[in-house]
């Protein structure tokens, strides 16, 4: 099924969280500290993470940070912060979800569940790369780059701007990217999507000195980029 890495300092939940996903016949290891996450995480190679924001020493927005600044693996937070700037920034570190304690493990189950499925939707036809002014995207490869350089995205932004890209000078609203990004498998709230067009869209303009991703209030979303 996949391997999980279940990163909590409280034994009772990592007990819970261990029995439920086993359950599901997904191989799971538990730590309880940052350093650690980070160390298991090499050698463990996760499918997924399970990160509680509230850890000793290091806590989990770092964990978190680090470990996007080594891969693309999907992160679920643990976090008992009910504010929604927390939630927003962990979104903004790369998490691709979060579940705010206490929770229903089946509900954690189905959001593991619903997150790895997504790779499987994750396909593109051959030979199909978008090239426009400023970028280039391969849908088979992940790849997005500028004449000069590759551009650094996660999993997710990655199918924002592909979504975007394929749908140039249309508007999508946020209903419609939920859709084709998230799809049926989809927790929260369309806030999630304002999060990752901010970070694709930051990272746009990075690297290109552009404005690529456009605003249409009260509508969606729209990239602009003149086709070479």
């Amino acid at each position: 099924m996949g391997n999980i890495l279940v990163v909590e300092d409280e034994v009772s939940i990592q007990t819970v969280i261990r029995t439920y996903l086993e359950n599901e016949n997904y191989l799971v290891r538990c730590v309880d500290n940052g350093p650690e996450a980070l160390e298991t995480a090499r050698q463990f190679e996760p499918d997924l993470i399970i990160l509680d924001l509230n850890l000793p020493g290091m806590d989990g927005m770092e964990v978190a940070a680090r470990l996007r600044r080594e891969s693309d693996v999907y992160i679920l937070m643990l976090t008992a912060r009910t504010e929604e700037a927390d939630r927003v920034a962990g979104l903004r570190l790369g998490a691709d979800d979060y579940l705010t304690k206490p929770f229903s493990p089946r509900e954690l189950v189905a959001r593991v569940q619903a997150i790895l499925r997504r790779t499987r939707r994750d396909t593109a036809p051959p030979g199909n790369t978008l090239c426009f002014g400023h970028v280039c995207i391969d849908p088979d490869q992940h790849e997005a780059w500028t004449p000069d350089q590759p551009i650094d995205l996660t999993t997710t932004e990655f199918k924002v701007l592909l979504e975007l890209a394929r749908h140039a000078n249309r508007v999508l609203t946020r209903d419609q990217l939920i859709d084709r990004v998230w799809g049926l498998d989809f927790y929260g709230t369309d806030r999630v999507v304002d999060v990752y067009v901010g970070q694709v869209r930051r990272k746009l303009e990075q690297v290109t000195g552009a404005s690529l991703i456009q605003t249409v209030r009260g509508v969606g979303y729209k990239f602009v980029d003149e086709r070479q």
